[in-house]
């Protein structure tokens, strides 16, 4: 057998698994060229056999047998594309176990179940590689395993979910309302037709989990992560939000100090002029902050098959020149997380208010503000009378006394209604 060829056994063969063998077609001279590796598709293993593909995949490669790929001594690199927790862990423990490195996409089991997978890999001393988990096409899993490992990560914000920069883009710039935006987005794909994975913020958790364990070496899942969605969030405040001179943008943010990790996934306002403001539409974007390096934006196409299956191909041209050195790249001994709670965030906030429309009542919702050390920075008062409205921004104030503050406002007899709270990001 020529040691420069390399089987791929693909489970999986979807938008992105379809894409992944197209690339790996178009590009396998121009590898083999850069590399002296020669990729060869040796194994496809899919639900139905005899359904109709966009791709030509010859039969005698397809299989329904996913457990057959993984155990074939032939295949040297499993490619894991079907997504879900099982059977997809079980699949992939028995590749490692059986010393094939291992290329998978697949945000949700690496949210939930990654740090075994990563110990079984290191155990195994092969690779389990994940670059297009994340972000895509966006190469960033690399440039924090590897790039920036001689640096100390500070924070890191992202615009990690397509869908909800998408809705939110529409809002911001048309006046849509929720409901109309994300209609929009799913006529033209960007949102599935039960979308609650985007819009609640659980797809951008999993993945905020991911980049803090790589970022800081910790074993964060899902779990640790506090998590909010756009689905409640009125066009009202957005379009209040752009008068003060903000954007508003759901973002996953991973920040660790010597109190421990933090990790969060909400809407929030992102100042005009700062560089996550002005990516727009289905675009993602993670802004990197360090301590030497400074600041780093990475941006591009977050998802889509062919952006993604690119991603995945860099995976597996590194598992496979690792394959041949004789090495493997692994995260090392992953420590246990001390998680911060959502309570001790420091944060400038945003709060709308619906008030009666008298003398004192300023005085006295600025008295709660004050008597739970929340300090004001600005406010605004919109419409009049039956229509009142109070807008604030804060100073930087602690999430515990901004939350003591809205359960004593509830209680002003001046408040009928407290709206909505947002945080603001990106201006430190």
């Amino acid at each position: 057998m020529d040691p420069g060829v390399i089987k791929v056994g693909l489970l999986g063969c979807g938008n992105v698994g379809g894409a992944l063998v197209e690339l790996i077609d178009e590009q396998r001279d121009a590898i083999a060229d850069r590399t002296g590796l020669r990729l060869d598709v040796a194994r496809v293993a899919v639900r139905n056999t005899a359904k109709q593909r966009t791709v030509d995949v010859r039969a005698d490669l397809l299989t329904n047998d996913a457990a057959s790929v993984v155990e074939d001594p032939s295949v040297d690199v499993v490619v894991e594309l079907i997504g879900g927790i099982e059977p997809a862990r079980e699949l992939i423990l028995t590749a490692l176990q059986n010393g094939k490195a291992v290329v998978t996409g697949n945000k949700e089991l690496l949210a939930n179940v990654g740090a075994e997978l990563f110990e079984a890999a290191e155990k195994a001393g092969v690779d389990l590689l994940f670059e297009a988990a994340v972000a895509g096409g966006i190469p960033l899993i690399r440039p924090l395993r590897e790039s920036l490992a001689g640096d100390r990560l500070q924070r890191i914000l992202g615009i990690v979910n397509g869908t909800t920069n998408f809705v939110l883009t529409r809002m911001t710039e048309e006046g849509s309302t929720f409901h109309e935006a994300l209609a929009e987005a799913q006529e033209l794909g960007y949102a599935e037709r039960d979308p609650t994975a985007d819009i609640e913020g659980f797809d951008a958790a999993a993945k905020a989990a991911i980049i803090a364990t790589v970022a800081f070496g910790v074993r964060v899942v899902a779990g640790d992560v506090y998590r909010e969605g756009i689905s409640g969030l009125p066009a009202a405040d957005i379009a209040f939000a752009a008068r003060l001179g903000y954007v508003v943008k759901l973002l996953a943010i991973a920040e660790a100090d010597e109190h421990g990790v933090a990790v969060r996934v909400h809407p929030a306002l992102v100042p005009i002029d700062h560089p996550l403001a002005a990516v727009r539409e289905s675009y993602n974007a993670v802004f990197i902050e360090a301590a030497a390096v400074g600041d780093l934006m990475l941006y591009g196409r977050g998802a889509g098959g062919r952006p993604t299956a690119s991603a995945v191909l860099g995976d597996v041209i590194d598992a496979a020149a690792n394959r041949r050195r004789g090495t493997h790249t692994g995260l090392g001994i992953l420590s246990k997380a001390a998680i911060r709670p959502i309570e001790d965030l420091s944060s400038e906030y945003y709060v709308a208010l619906e008030v009666v429309d008298r003398p004192g009542v300023l005085a006295e919702v600025a008295g709660v503000f004050g008597n739970n050390r929340v300090s004001i920075n600005k406010m605004e008062q919109e419409g009049i009378g039956k229509d009142a409205r109070l807008i604030f921004i804060t100073h930087t104030a602690v999430e515990r006394d901004m939350q003591s503050t809205l359960r004593e406002l509830r209680d002003l007899n001046v408040v009928d209604r407290v709206g909505t709270l947002l945080r603001v990001v990106g201006r430190e």
